[in-house]
């Protein structure tokens, strides 16, 4: 029983390593079909469309390696070709909205009636309660009594 136990542990290790590896290895390398998420709009990468093609390689952003996935099945975008404007060749862009100046002695349209429109906010405060005519007397009376011996209830100064 001495000779089966190391065995067994072996066996246990060799498992548990597997099981815990199988997960990795099945992820690494595989292929994917790229489906859209919405009909109609492509899925354009390094100006190929591989909507609906197989993706070889498993690449993105959990991956620390920089390598270029194959792609099986795309097709290559076409662009609509842009102009480029230089303003050292004298020449105007060909796009862009089409400036034409009109004649001095066109006629002109009918002036605009006049029109004004103003708005006012502003925020007044509370109003404060009326102060009374005659306010109450303070008074302060001193801590000592008539024959000049402090009041038992008096602390004295504080501080």
């Amino acid at each position: 029983m001495s000779m089966k136990l190391p065995t067994l542990r072996a066996a246990q290790a060799m498992m548990l390593l597997t099981v815990t590896a199988a997960p990795a290895f099945a992820d690494s390398g595989g292929f994917a079909i790229v489906i859209p998420g919405r009909p109609g709009v492509p899925i354009i990468v390094n100006g190929r469309d591989i909507s609906y093609s197989v993706v070889e390689g498993d690449w993105g952003l959990e991956r620390g390696v920089h390598r270029q996935p194959t792609f099986y099945g795309s097709r290559p975008v076409r662009l609509p070709e842009v102009g480029h404007y230089y303003p050292g060749s004298k020449q105007l862009p060909g796009y862009g909205r089409l400036e034409i100046e009109p004649p001095a002695n066109r006629p002109l349209p009918k002036p605009a009636e006049s029109f004004r429109q103003s708005w006012e906010v502003e925020s007044r405060p509370p109003p404060l309660p009326p102060l009374p005519m005659s306010p109450p007397p303070v008074i302060i009376a001193p801590p000592f009594d008539e024959g000049g011996e402090r009041l038992p209830n008096d602390r004295g100064p504080r501080g």
